[in-house]
């Protein structure tokens, strides 16, 4: 496999770390069963179930791209059937991004929730176990999975609040990006933040508020970073918000770091970064101690 350097260019800006990955060719893999969550033609989520008869721990995976239209949900199914061969049924969901009608503050925010909750809605049918539910996400996803942790905190009055949020037991966070003001400032993929969220943070504190987990740490739950060591463009923040959330009080938190590995590798099946970011999900359905070791 190569790397995609006119792809990461436009979603990193950079194209530095010759790496493996090749987004073409994970996103190759089967999608899983394609159920709708809401009525626009973005809001559906794909499950993957694990073979017996649970049942399954769940895994909540939310793909990353920038938070833009242009990077959909294809690129993310080898992770989602990866994990669903290893005993973990996984619910991965898209949503309206930036570009898509609809997509931006709040819906972007509101869909990730509605998707999430859904699983309500279709446990009993597929034997899910909603007392063992991982929110995990790339990137950009990765925010989202750190924020899905962190709903029950939101105010009532908040665009982005949903009654009875979907308890999460713990958070995986490949590569993520959950610093949006951070973010704002240096200008990420074309400003994408301040379109996103409809403004800047002095334009709109509010909902910067609602929409970053480091906002309202300690989450409480059990949080597991993956970030590769050669993630040079993105490793920064997912690190600046462990900082952050160790300082509020959040002692339940790791970060792995493999080694040989950039921004994609992390979900990639075919990678030296895999054994560590599957013993991670295993660890978070309390089916092994996660590896410390980086390769």
């Amino acid at each position: 496999m190569v790397r995609i350097c006119l792809l990461l260019s436009v979603w990193m800006g950079i194209c530095a770390e010759a790496m493996a990955t090749d987004l073409a060719v994970l996103s190759k893999a089967d999608a899983g069963l394609k159920i709708a969550y809401g009525k626009d033609p973005l809001q559906f989520g794909e499950l993957s179930l694990p073979g017996g008869p649970g049942p399954h721990p769940v895994v909540v995976f939310i793909h990353g791209g920038c938070w833009l239209a242009q990077y959909d949900i294809k690129h993310s199914r080898a992770l989602a059937r990866a994990l669903a061969a290893d005993g973990v049924a996984v619910w991965n969901l898209e949503y309206r991004r930036v570009g898509d009608s609809g997509g931006g503050w709040p819906g972007t925010f509101l869909d990730v929730a509605l998707g999430a909750d859904h699983l309500r809605s279709i446990a009993k049918e597929h034997k899910l176990d909603l007392s063992r539910v991982t929110a995990m996400g790339h990137s950009a996803g990765g925010h989202f999975a750190l924020w899905l942790a962190m709903r029950e905190k939101i105010p009532a009055t908040s665009e982005v609040h949903r009654p009875e949020p979907l308890a999460v037991s713990g958070v995986i966070g490949l590569a993520p990006a959950p610093e949006l003001d951070q973010l704002f400032d240096r200008a990420v993929c074309g400003q994408v933040i301040g379109k996103l969220m409809g403004g800047s943070p002095k334009d709109f504190p509010h909902r910067y508020r609602d929409a970053m987990p480091s906002r309202w740490v300690p989450l409480g739950v059990p949080q597991t970073l993956v970030i590769g060591k050669l993630d040079s463009s993105w490793g920064w923040v997912g690190k600046s918000y462990k900082k952050l959330a160790e300082k509020a009080g959040d002692d339940d938190i790791e970060l792995l770091l493999p080694g040989k590995a950039g921004h994609f590798e992390v979900i990639d099946p075919e990678s030296t970064a895999w054994p560590i970011v599957l013993s991670a999900v295993r660890k978070m359905a309390g089916r092994e101690e996660a590896k410390q070791e980086s390769n």
